[in-house]
């Protein structure tokens, strides 16, 4: 699944207004992460895995400082996380995390998205369970038997490894995410990761072919447009 899981990742920011919506995306989520945690990445480790993953996304550095100045500086907006789950086109399965001040809103938005892109709503724990909560690596190495050696010295706790075109790709609960990188780190210095984040990594595979394909990008460029959602996950591949 490794090249694969970096292929279905491959789906955002092809225009300018693509890129503002990233930028705001990114400013939701730092503000509401150093609103809660602190605005000190050392003290607040999500928030430094939300920098680092905001900078590779080529995210400016005055979105993120006016994002932390504003966490810093009290009051502001009121921000609630909201799930939603269902099924798209070719029965895939989907989960949406939204960031919130209107949750009926939100609703509204999200359950119009769906209609609009022929998938059906779920409730809550609709799909969930059929994917799991993984720190994700993706880096340049040939040996996974020597990546899952150095691993396991560290104590860390190894879900799954995939070695694949060049590629290594680890999956950790995510819990595990800084003990995992922090390893990698001090065993091979001069890695760079292709993919670092936390995600639901889905446990099987919907193969989209035909006409779902295109209802699909659609049902996806809905979602997208959706100001308050944040993150989308899927266990959709198109069919080569």
């Amino acid at each position: 699944m490794g090249r694969s899981f970096e292929n279905r990742k491959a789906s955002m920011a092809k225009t300018q207004g693509a890129k503002s919506k990233l930028y705001a995306k990114y400013g939701k989520e730092l503000y509401v992460c150093a609103k809660s945690g602190g605005v000190d990445p050392d003290g607040n480790l999500s928030l430094r895995r939300l920098i680092e993953k905001a900078k590779k996304d080529q995210v400016p550095a005055h979105v993120i400082d006016k994002a932390l100045d504003k966490a810093s500086g009290g009051g502001g907006e009121d921000y609630s996380h909201a799930r939603y789950e269902g099924f798209g086109p070719g029965g895939c399965m989907v989960i949406v995390d939204c960031l919130t001040d209107n949750n009926n809103r939100t609703f509204g938005d999200v359950r119009t998205a769906f209609n609009k892109g022929k998938a059906k709503l779920g409730g809550q724990g609709a799909v969930a369970h059929m994917f799991d909560h993984r720190a994700v690596l993706v880096f340049p190495h040939g040996d996974e038997d020597e990546i899952l050696e150095l691993l396991m010295m560290a104590d860390v706790d190894v879900a799954d490894i995939e070695s694949e075109d060049g590629k290594i790709t680890v999956y950790a609960p995510h819990t595990e995410f800084f003990k995992a990188k922090t390893a990698l780190h001090e065993a091979l210095p001069d890695v760079e990761f292709d993919v670092e984040e936390i995600t639901f990594v889905p446990q099987t595979i919907s193969e989209l072919s035909g006409e779902d394909v295109e209802q699909f990008e659609k049902f996806m460029d809905l979602l997208n447009d959706c100001d308050d959602v944040q993150e989308i996950y899927h266990n959709a591949e198109i069919a080569e």
